[in-house]
């Protein structure tokens, strides 16, 4: 039973420690915990890492299978090398014998010291000669020599027939370069006559061309001249230079006069009259307008300092009620000061005579209940 209560007790101290920290914790208490936000930010970071894992995988296995390919790929190369390797020298030793050279009757003669002996002069018991020996290997030999003696004296021929072949050729060739030569040349001089033909040709066209040029030059400066002379002529025969007053005027059907500006010398006494005439209305009528403006000018001018006068006195008037108001209003707060000090004083010399120790403040707060 005490057991039992000592560890409830227990339990309740860890659940109070617990609580303390969870709310005496300045920064979940101001800023909080997202634990949601977090567990999201977690699962996130797990899921980077393993795809980040098998990316490193793949690529581990990608790179061995290349290494797998490029080992594989060399040692294929090695073995091919090698068995080119010994095919050549097989090639070598089978049909490349130094023996078997055109020059081997220099490099492999030997002296033939013992003179060739018949069965008939050896007895019994000589045993010089046996069968299946190298007693006819001098027949051999001197078949072999005579053998490529031949085959050298064909080779000389045939070297000398392609010598002769090639000598051929290059005679034909030079033959066909000759006549290629001499048929450039004759087209170059075909051409040469061409362009010579041509360029007589076109110098012929381009002076028939300068010829009709200059004629057509001579035939427009004549009838420029003619038309030169046929405009003066009317000038000197129009009613511009004889000066015709009437010529100017002209009229039109179901209009008034219409005034020709090619033709017209100037306006009459009696149009300079009217205009003048004209011109006076207007300037009477102008100084009236003016005269009207200036004294509408005038009113409006004295309405404004009217309501200028007015507007200047109500601020007066206005700023003098704001000094009265701002004179009251400091004395109402004077009132208020004195009001608040007398009070002040009766609070800290009457009302609060017992001060607090500084044990009273801090038994606050040290629980979470």
């Amino acid at each position: 039973m005490e057991d039992s209560v000592a560890m409830a007790m227990e339990r309740r101290r860890a659940a109070e420690a617990a609580r303390k920290e969870r709310i005496f914790n300045t920064r979940n208490r101001v800023i909080g915990l997202d634990l949601s936000k977090l567990e999201t930010q977690v699962t996130e970071k797990r899921e980077r890492e393993r795809v980040e894992r098998e990316q490193d995988k793949a690529f581990e296995s990608l790179s061995a299978m290349h290494d797998a390919l490029l080992q594989q790929q060399f040692e294929e190369e090695e073995s091919r090398r090698a068995e080119l390797s010994r095919e050549l020298i097989q090639f070598r030793a089978t049909h490349q014998r130094a023996e078997d050279s055109r020059d081997a009757d220099l490099n492999f003669k030997q002296l033939d010291l013992n003179p060739p002996v018949s069965e008939k002069d050896l007895g019994p018991s000589s045993m010089q000669v046996f069968q299946g020996g190298d007693g006819m290997d001098r027949e051999q030999k001197k078949a072999q020599m005579e053998e490529n003696e031949r085959f050298l004296k064909a080779q000389t021929q045939e070297k000398e027939k392609m010598r002769f072949h090639k000598n051929q050729t290059e005679l034909l060739w030079g033959r066909a370069k000759v006549q290629q030569d001499l048929r450039e040349l004759q087209l170059s001089a075909v051409e040469d006559k061409c362009k010579k033909e041509a360029q007589v040709a076109l110098s012929m066209y381009n002076q028939a061309q300068a010829s009709e040029r200059a004629q057509q030059q001579k035939m427009d400066k004549m009838k420029e001249e003619g038309e030169n002379f046929m405009e003066v002529w009317h000038m000197m025969t129009s009613d511009l230079l004889t000066e015709c007053p009437e010529a100017a005027e002209r009229r039109g059907e179901g209009s008034g006069p219409r005034v020709l500006l090619d033709r017209w010398k100037g306006m009459s006494a009696e149009q300079l009259n009217t205009i003048r005439k004209q011109r006076e209305e207007q300037l009477t009528a102008k100084e009236r307008q003016r005269e009207a403006e200036r004294q509408r000018k005038a009113a409006w001018d004295s309405v404004l300092m009217a309501q200028s006068r007015e507007g200047e006195e109500e601020e007066k008037r206005e700023s003098e009620r704001e000094r009265q108001r701002r004179t009251e209003l400091d004395r109402y707060n004077m009132q208020l000061a004195r009001e608040q000090e007398a009070h002040q004083q009766y609070l800290d010399k009457n009302l609060y005579t017992n001060r607090p120790a500084a044990s009273y403040f801090t038994q606050f707060g040290s629980s979470s209940r």
